[in-house]
């Protein structure tokens, strides 16, 4: 049986983690490298790394900070905020990373995904795409419309049916986030993680809104999701990862010790 991951996700600004709700009132919390060993010494199966204003204020990402990480864990990780052409991605890989997250800069230039497969291989491309709930209509059938630009930017662009075709490009990772439900931690949007994962047939990490073991859980069963990321419930100290993995396993979810 395959294991479900538990990746803890970092955002960064201005060089320090930062955490808001629904992509907005962020607070600083502190060292991205401190962070990213404590959660590798708790067991995070991955980590993820944003640059989460590189995109809106249209420039690179922290390339300091990826190998500061690099030297201080050995986990797989991702990198994404500001990547805009294979060069950038090349940049990123060479500094540490493992996969690279592409988001506003792959919705303006689709062609960046495939681009990227071709040169790195899909397995370290990872489209990352923001989703919010609209009402249904004939150009976002879902009900769920892509944004970019950390959420500023609506694109009337389905999420399930960008999903597709993110996959048909070369992506071999999503990771959907629900604005909706971000940093709220009252549980992942099960709705169209569901959708996603079911529309597509390469790995789903289900985004925003951990705030308990269970929503984990059902974000693997009920959401389909083979990941789910969390944030808030670690970076304030609610559980460690180990915690979060003992309880994912007494309800039956396959985890790695």
């Amino acid at each position: 049986m395959l294991t479900k991951r538990v990746i803890v996700c970092l955002d960064v600004r201005d060089g320090q983690v930062t955490k808001g709700v629904k992509f907005a009132g962020n607070v600083d919390l502190g060292d991205p490298v401190e962070y990213a060993r404590r959660y590798y010494e708790q067991g995070a199966d991955e980590l993820v790394f944003y640059d989460i204003t590189a995109s809106a204020e249209r420039r690179g990402l922290f390339v300091d900070v990826v190998r500061r990480v690099a030297e201080a864990i050995f986990i797989p990780f991702s990198v994404g905020g500001g990547i805009r052409s294979v060069e950038a991605m090349r940049e990123v890989l060479l500094a540490g990373a493992e996969k690279v997250s592409v988001n506003s800069p792959a919705v303006r230039d689709p062609q960046l995904i495939t681009a990227g497969a071709r040169a790195f291989g899909s397995q370290c491309v990872v489209l990352g795409m923001d989703a919010k709930r609209v009402e249904p209509s004939a150009a976002v059938p879902s009900g769920y419309e892509v944004v970019i630009d950390g959420g500023r930017t609506p694109t009337g662009r389905d999420a399930v049916a960008w999903a597709r075709e993110a996959e048909r490009l070369g992506a071999g990772e999503l990771c959907l986030n629900a604005i909706d439900t971000d940093g709220v931690r009252q549980g992942y949007e099960l709705t169209i993680t569901r959708l996603v994962a079911d529309a597509v047939r390469i790995p789903v990490i289900a985004s925003g809104g951990g705030g308990i073991p269970r929503h984990l859980t059902d974000a693997v069963t009920i959401g389909g999701a083979d990941a789910a990321l969390v944030a808030s419930m670690v970076h304030y100290g609610h559980y460690t990862v180990g915690a979060i993995k003992a309880e994912m396993c007494a309800a039956g979810v396959a985890v790695r010790p």
